[in-house]
């Protein structure tokens, strides 16, 4: 268990970061799933997506202690009264990096066209982002991360059918992180989106790139200011324990 949490116990956050990281009881397997998608390789997903498809429950513990793990569950349990918290946890990833194809013609089909040439390559995409092309021109610019092992198929992609995509140049940045806030008490609870820019913003984090679901709020930002920004939310959506330093076990602690 790593990243985001001790082995054999699901953290609000990595402990290696955030020594206060409070260790959670429960979670769903929404919720696992998308902090395994952000970065927190606590359980592999297709054990998270099986176990959600025939109602397995998945105890998370600790072959280095005896102590009471994590439960990964349905959104509701049989007898389980407690009321579910807003956020289960902040993930982050610094193995993904950026693409940026400029000069693409901004016309229907141009998209299509550029991601259709990423698809060959079996390249799995994160976050896009288009900007707004100037009047001007009728060009865009269009960036979208992806593994950074990712970056050489994909790249000779794009240029193999660069005629057809029609774009004038082609950037890559590998020195990128990504902070992910997610909880499924979300859907119900406004003014997560704003404490949670907030936080980035008191931090003096830039933010590059932003992706949500109804669940998960992810950013882009550089790759030095990850741990802060890290810090900083975890802190605002007061997920700080107040027992002490986070205990892992197995060497991935700090």
């Amino acid at each position: 268990m790593r990243d985001l949490h001790g082995r054999g116990r699901v953290f609000t956050a990595d402990p290696r970061i955030v020594p206060t990281a409070r260790k959670l009881d429960r979670i769903t397997y929404e919720e696992m799933l998308d902090l395994a998608a952000s970065g927190a390789k606590v359980l592999m997903p297709r054990c998270v997506e099986y176990a959600r498809r025939f109602t397995v429950p998945i105890h998370v513990r600790s072959s280095f202690s005896g102590l009471e793990g994590t439960w990964v569950v349905g959104e509701t349990e049989e007898g389980d009264e407690m009321e579910d918290p807003i956020i289960a946890g902040v993930a982050h990833d610094r193995s993904e990096a950026k693409i940026t194809v400029t000069g693409v013609p901004d016309v229907p089909g141009s998209a299509a066209r550029l991601f259709e040439a990423v698809a060959r390559a079996d390249v799995n995409i994160d976050m896009i982002v288009q900007n707004v092309s100037a009047t001007n021109t009728g060009v865009t610019d269009i960036s979208f991360t992806l593994p950074s092992a990712s970056v050489p198929a994909a790249i000779a992609a794009i240029e193999a059918d660069d005629v057809a995509i029609g774009y004038t140049g082609l950037a890559t940045d590998d020195s990128i992180g990504k902070v992910s806030l997610v909880g499924a008490g979300m859907r119900s609870n406004s003014g997560v989106s704003a404490k949670f820019f907030a936080a980035l913003r008191d931090a003096g984090v830039n933010i590059e790139m932003i992706s949500t679901s109804d669940i998960r709020i992810s950013v882009v930002t550089r790759d030095v200011d990850l741990e802060k920004a890290v810090k900083a939310v975890h802190t605002a959506f007061d997920l700080d324990s107040t027992e002490g330093e986070a205990v892992v076990y197995g060497g991935t602690g700090r």
